[in-house]
């Protein structure tokens, strides 16, 4: 006997409708306002309906775009500039932290030495100290002992060791579920550790190194903290000069609205293409018949 399909309470799309909206509605405001002149964002009677323009794009990104804009005053280069820093910052960070990573889960994975499980657990807990705890000493150290304050290095290096014990932690448990003996028969027809591991290991943890890699990229994309405090000028990525184009006298609304589509859009292209890495490698298998 076949039970009937039980009717869904109505009250559930409302839950999802106000969900919804909650996800949704942020960023549609931030569209909308980016889309109005800073006039139009202050005036008493602003509303729905408007003339949209891309003047505060163009004010954005005017020191990179192919033409100069006509509406543009005066180009400031900062917005562009601090995109910039932050495309090198997070995709080097990324690149880093996997490599690092992925070699050091495989060690304690396969390795059997003195120590592996504190090592390993050590790398678990280093990821729940907040990064306001590790301010002031990375300042101090970064500042006064390696001169690496104000450099884009010094910040990637600091979001390397701040992601790597959590991208350790989370590789290990796909290198775990590797069989032991794909790598034998590497090492049979004659490939070396070396091999075994790029050409073995690697294509088949694709869809972890694809979620770490979203994980890390994310993270060092949008950290404030630790950005304002050891960049300078020149170097500030995009959350820190947000910030600090807000002042007390003048708040350019557009601008910072458009900014913020613009910070947007780098870590859902990424997220969009690590994503498919992840399902290509799950779909795949380890063995390619």
């Amino acid at each position: 006997m076949i039970a009937r399909d039980q009717k869904t309470n109505p009250s559930f799309y409302a839950l999802l409708a106000v969900l919804v909206m909650m996800a949704v509605g942020p960023i549609a405001l931030m569209l909308l306002t980016s889309l109005r002149l800073n006039v139009d964002i202050m005036s008493d009677g602003a509303s729905l309906f408007f003339l949209p323009t891309l003047h505060n794009y163009e004010k954005v990104l005017c020191d990179v775009l192919w033409f100069s804009p006509q509406n543009v005053g005066r180009c400031d280069p900062t917005f562009a500039r601090s995109l910039g820093n932050s495309l090198i910052v997070g995709l080097a960070s990324t690149a880093l932290t996997l490599i690092i990573g992925c070699m050091a889960a495989y060690a304690l994975v396969r390795f059997r030495f003195m120590g592996r499980d504190v090592v390993s657990l050590t790398t678990l807990i280093m990821r729940m100290v907040p990064p306001a705890v590790l301010l002031v000493p990375v300042f101090g150290i970064w500042t006064y002992q390696f001169g690496l304050d104000g450099t884009l290095t010094g910040l990637v290096l600091v979001y390397v060791a701040m992601n790597l014990p959590f991208v350790i932690w989370i590789l290990q448990s796909f290198i775990v579920q590797v069989p032991i003996q794909l790598e034998e028969a590497a090492r049979m027809d004659g490939a070396g550790p070396l091999q075994v591991f790029f050409l073995v290991v690697l294509p088949v943890i694709r869809p972890g190194l694809a979620a770490a890699a979203i994980f890390t990229f994310r993270i060092a994309w949008n950290e404030f903290l630790l950005g304002n405090a050891l960049t300078n000028r020149h170097t500030r990525t995009v959350p820190v000069t947000i910030v600090n184009s807000l002042t007390e006298y003048d708040i350019d609304w557009g601008v910072v609205m458009a900014t913020g589509m613009l910070l947007a859009i780098p870590p859902i292209i990424f997220t969009f293409v690590a994503s498919r890495q992840i399902i290509t490698g799950m779909t795949a298998g380890a063995v390619k018949g």
